[in-house]
């Protein structure tokens, strides 16, 4: 997954776009009451994917996996979408791939909208061995679906009930774009994030749209940190610096680093630019080293082992809390 990006685009114009320093940001952050994230949870929902084996478009685990999320997310009182798409990958595989979508308070007319992608690498292309076996993906791909997942049953059976609407959308067929080292097979077409842009060119819902939206990806490994991404400062900047803001006041200073990375091209990016709805993304990058997204990146060293639950615990009870923020008027 992921494409270094560093053109600059205009800022989308909404209630929480654009650059930060307005009073709200530099107002002193009040938190209200949250419920509390449970890590050990989030964990057990990583673990489970990444024991269906990876979940790569067109496989049984892929299959197994993706009805596996369906029925958590109604289970937990979620409406259910399944988008079903068949889209082309850089060398030619047709895949039968779907986006599913859990709307919590369907009919609320405010929105918050939350994503992760939910398929593996197809290939370990970083790797030095079985470079042609698919990975893991228990940080890639997992993590976020993990801590999502934990939220929805958070959210779903929490007394603390929210007045607001809730959408999780899990993107399908992110991480199958060219191999490491290898040039683009087209100037017109990306290959990455294929689930992300057929969802934003064909909403589940016609006119549908969210005050903000937060991404999650590579959210779960020891030590991960999560500088601001240019892209989301650039499309959604008040609502990542209040984000960050709000980790520090929790105590996750130590993830949410407040410095500035390269812009990625991410899922995020076509919910910005095509479907005009703010979005940042928490993704795991490591400044200055070469290795920007950690050394198990697309390689198999990308499992279970490299998965912290108190990084799973500060991504996902600050996503909590931005929630339970925008809902009490205080975000």
């Amino acid at each position: 997954m992921l494409i270094y990006f560093s053109v600059l685009f205009a800022m989308v114009s909404c209630r929480h776009s654009g650059s930060s320093g307005s009073a709200k940001e530099t107002e002193a952050i009040k938190l209200v009451t949250a419920p509390a994230f449970n890590a050990d949870s989030a964990f057990a929902f990583v673990e489970t994917q990444v024991k269906f084996g990876p979940r790569v478009p067109g496989t049984p685990a892929h299959s197994k996996a993706g009805n596996w999320m369906v029925n958590k997310l109604k289970a937990y009182g979620f409406e259910v979408t399944e988008q079903r798409f068949v889209p082309v990958t850089f060398d030619g595989k047709v895949l039968n791939a779907r986006n599913i979508i859990g709307s919590f308070n369907p009919s609320a007319t405010k929105r918050i909208l939350l994503a992760a992608h939910w398929d593996s690498r197809p290939f370990a292309d970083k790797d030095t061995q079985k470079k042609d076996q698919a990975i893991d993906g228990a940080n890639d791909g997992a993590s976020g679906v993990g801590v999502l997942l934990e939220i929805a049953r958070l959210i779903g059976s929490s007394p603390q009930k929210l007045n607001l609407g809730v959408d999780i959308i899990f993107f399908d067929a992110e991480d199958w774009g060219e191999k490491e080292d290898t040039p683009p097979v087209s100037q017109n077409k990306v290959f990455w994030c294929l689930g992300s842009q057929y969802w934003a060119a064909n909403l589940h819902k016609p006119g549908y749209s969210a005050y903000f939206g937060i991404l999650l990806d590579m959210v779960g490994a020891k030590g991960a940190t999560f500088p601001k991404e240019q892209q989301s400062v650039q499309f959604a900047g008040s609502v990542n610096s209040r984000v960050w803001d709000i980790a520090g006041v929790l105590g996750y200073g130590q993830y949410f680093i407040q410095q500035e990375a390269a812009g990625i091209t991410d899922d995020h990016y076509y919910v910005n630019t095509v479907a005009k709805i703010p979005m940042i993304d928490i993704l795991h990058q490591e400044l200055n080293t070469s290795r920007t997204f950690g050394a198990y990146h697309h390689t198999h060293a990308d499992n279970m082992s490299i998965i912290d639950k108190n990084t799973l615990k500060a991504v996902g009870q600050t996503v909590v809390q931005v929630l339970y923020q925008e809902d009490s008027g205080t975000f």
